[in-house]
């Protein structure tokens, strides 16, 4: 770990019991989909065409339309301004 202080960076030094270490999953999600993507060109490269490997955003929700009886609809309106002139 390192601290920065100042215009430099010091190397800290944690103190902890090797049997609560263990090791970081953070990587496996990158390197399963590598090996994903290279069988995918793999088996297109075979076809003939070309494979689509990048990640597409999961996009917005579908639409909902909500129905409701005119009597249950509640219409909040302000309060008119009463002026007081005392």
């Amino acid at each position: 770990m390192t601290k920065i202080v100042g215009n430099r960076q010091l190397r800290k030094r944690i103190h902890v019991n090797i049997a609560h270490v263990r090791k970081s999953r953070c990587n496996e999600d990158f390197l399963r989909r590598v090996k994903e993507n290279d069988r995918k060109k793999q088996d297109a490269k075979l076809l003939g065409t070309t494979a689509v490997v990048k990640r597409v955003p999961e996009g917005p929700k579908e639409m909902k339309i909500v129905k409701a009886a005119p009597e249950d609809v509640e219409v909040l309106t302000p309060l008119p301004f009463i002026e007081n002139y005392f």
